[in-house]
């Protein structure tokens, strides 16, 4: 067998090696593709279970019943962990956030003091008062992770009044008499969404519009920027602006 045949052997080798490799991957591809994707699970899927809540509502009685109510309609609307207080707060949240928020928080002036199964027996408690279904397994930090608390109609907006961020393009409002953020993405809770400039510039932007109330400082130099925005929501979802609290330029350019 002469040099030049062998040369040529071994190259239609590696090419047929190759297009073996790129078929295989080709495949993988396609079927990653066509892999139904799992949706997110809510707290309507059951994410704890009745025995938890048993045991969440002695040591709510126990630890937090002199400064709150698990009851939807009985006292003062701060003190209530049940019924609209609960959805306003949380809605649109996620249970590991409601975790936090009760360990941080729960017994008044002494939060972090009850160990971690008693914080997650408390919010177990506290999704039952709130018709949420219980399940087989109980909750935990882990478990909690993601799991979307919703309305059982399925996402919503976030409700009048909540604090936020938004990043959008600052203009100014058609016809003039202040500025508006456009482009900008859907309001996200502040507590849930720490802040990375890095990320903020880098970040898809949306295609809703907010007109930005009650500032307190013209935007006129930064019309053109890309900026963060932390306010209150007017309206559910921001439908008629936002209370504004603060803004941040980000970027000078808005791309």
């Amino acid at each position: 067998m002469t040099e030049p045949f062998r040369r040529q052997i071994r190259i239609t080798s590696l090419v047929f090696a190759a297009a073996l490799l790129i078929g295989a991957a080709t495949m993988a591809v396609t079927d990653l593709a066509a892999a139904p994707q799992t949706p997110p699970k809510t707290v309507w899927d059951g994410v704890y279970t009745e025995q938890q809540a048993a045991r969440g509502a002695i040591s709510f009685d126990s630890s937090c019943a002199r400064c709150h109510s698990s009851e939807p309609n009985a006292g003062e609307e701060g003190r209530r962990l049940a019924g609209e207080p609960f959805w306003e707060s949380f809605r649109e949240s996620t249970v590991d956030h409601l975790l936090d928020f009760v360990t941080k928080s729960m017994p008044n002036g002494a939060g972090g003091s009850l160990s971690a199964n008693t914080y997650a027996d408390l919010v177990a408690f506290i999704l039952s008062r709130n018709g949420l279904p219980a399940g087989s397994s109980e909750l935990t930090r882990d478990s909690a992770a993601g799991v979307q608390i919703i309305a059982k109609g399925g996402p919503g907006e976030l409700p009048n009044g909540t604090l936020v961020k938004i990043i959008g393009c600052v203009a100014r409002r058609e016809g003039g008499g202040g500025f508006v953020l456009n482009r900008a993405t859907n309001p996200e809770r502040t507590s849930q969404t720490p802040d990375s400039n890095a990320a903020d510039v880098a970040r898809t932007l949306g295609d809703r519009s907010y007109p930005l109330m009650f500032l307190l400082t013209p935007l006129d130099r930064f019309v053109g920027h890309r900026m963060r925005v932390r306010g209150l929501l007017i309206g559910d979802g921001g439908r008629n602006g936002i209370n504004v609290s603060t803004t941040q330029t980000i970027a000078e350019t808005c791309q």
